[in-house]
């Protein structure tokens, strides 16, 4: 079939290779090139053990707080409050309990899908060098903190996820030394993995990608709709019909599904970041500070500083306060950290209120297929989430119960 893809990030580049390998005749459209957005920037981790959806039972009585901090993990510019209402009402509604509980269990299938596709990817493709299998480290501070954190690892145990529980900085050390001795407790997933570079990992992809026949093309995409023999792709020079299309656009899809009668909750997680020089740090794991909402992480032989939720959409002007704010307390936390000569960067994640991605035919017709709104979590459940949405297109039953997934679910 003659598919065509819009979005060259890592979901769209992963669909796109899944597709070109089963032997379809596959073009990617992307504004600016692969991995040109959100995929670059992120911490580069494979967050299996992560299964956890954002809107917890009891989490709004904590945001007011943080909303009311500029800096802080969860925050809101007042320009953007009256857009953000609608999906924070839908937030918190999927923080109740039943529904907390459906996607927490959907969340779950989907981490397994998505392991074992990554595997899978690692082995068939030869990806395996661009991979780093060093665990994760999250960090507490103090017992009180630590006590309060069992019912998540009770959760992770109870899905099969391996970890070993820390209660000394002295345990702590033997994983990773230099951090702050105000961090008492942690746990340690050691199948947690990451790649060694997120773009360098997309781009390899591509190159997979177009070996397979695939081609990627830079061209803005305006709309997408059905049409006799297919779906009309029109975007200037590269107006044309195709037998399937796959809306990949990431925190930019909300245009074309609206189009197509699909009003998708999709809002845009900001998320900011500090690449530091190589010599910075000494890291030998990915670092977690959970109650501070931002990691450390190793890309190439540099590293990354980032984190943190600011719901503000596409359009505001970045507020690097908060890079250079995570900056300085990873300063505090690892004494060690040479922070000079940092590049900051904001990335958009595209994020549904049950930090569930949609991943389903569009309603006006199966031709047109969703994968998009993976929030913080899209290099994650890449791998899954290609092998799935090939499955849809092909007319496939997919691997797991796409149900939780659709679009039409709100």
């Amino acid at each position: 079939m003659k598919i065509a893809i819009i979005g060259a990030g890592v979901i769209g580049v992963s669909v796109g290779l899944q597709l070109a390998v089963r032997g379809h005749d596959v073009t990617i459209f992307d504004r600016e090139g692969v991995a040109s957005a959100t995929s670059q920037g992120n911490a580069g981790a494979f967050a299996f053990t992560d299964v956890a959806p954002l809107a917890t039972p009891g989490v709004m009585s904590k945001a007011p707080r943080w909303l009311l901090d500029p800096l802080g993990p969860l925050s809101i510019p007042p320009a953007y409050a009256l857009n953000i209402a609608p999906w924070l009402l839908r937030f918190w509604r999927a923080s109740w309990a039943d529904r907390y509980e459906a996607a927490l269990e959907a969340q779950v299938s989907l981490m397994t899908q998505s392991r074992n596709a990554l595997e899978r990817l690692a082995k068939d493709h030869g990806m395996e060098a661009f991979l780093r299998r060093e665990g994760q480290l999250q960090l507490y501070e103090g017992a009180a903190q630590f006590e309060a954190s069992q019912a998540e690892w009770r959760e992770r145990e109870r899905h099969g996820v391996r970890f070993r529980l820390l209660r000394s900085p002295g345990e702590i050390a033997e994983i990773q030394p230099g951090i702050a001795p105000r961090f008492t407790h942690a746990g340690f997933t050691p199948d947690w993995s990451n790649v060694t570079d997120p773009k360098c990992w997309v781009e390899e992809l591509a190159t997979r990608f177009r070996a397979a026949g695939g081609r990627i093309e830079i061209a803005t995409v305006q709309a997408v709709r059905p049409a006799e023999g297919g779906v009309w792709i029109e975007g200037g020079r590269i107006d044309g019909i195709y037998e399937r299309a796959v809306i990949a656009g990431g925190a930019w899809s909300k245009a074309l599904t609206r189009e197509l009668g699909d009003a998708v909750p999709l809002e845009t997680e900001r998320g900011y970041n500090t690449t530091l020089p190589a010599g910075a740090f000494d890291l030998k794991t990915h670092v977690t500070f959970s109650n501070h909402a931002f990691v450390v992480s190793r890309i190439g032989e540099r590293v990354r500083v980032g984190g943190a939720v600011e719901l503000g959409g596409l359009k505001l002007a970045p507020n690097m306060k908060r890079a250079e704010f995570l900056l300085s307390k990873a300063k505090a936390f690892l004494p060690g950290l040479k922070t000079e000569g940092g590049v900051q960067w904001m990335g958009f994640r595209p994020s549904m209120p049950d930090s569930l991605p949609v991943i389903s035919p569009s309603s006006a017709t199966p031709a047109i297929v969703y994968a998009f709104g993976h929030g913080h979590l899209g290099l994650t459940q890449s791998a899954g989430t290609a092998e799935l949405v090939a499955d849809l297109v092909d007319g496939r039953t997919p691997a797991i119960d796409v149900k939780p997934f659709r679009a039409q679910r709100f």
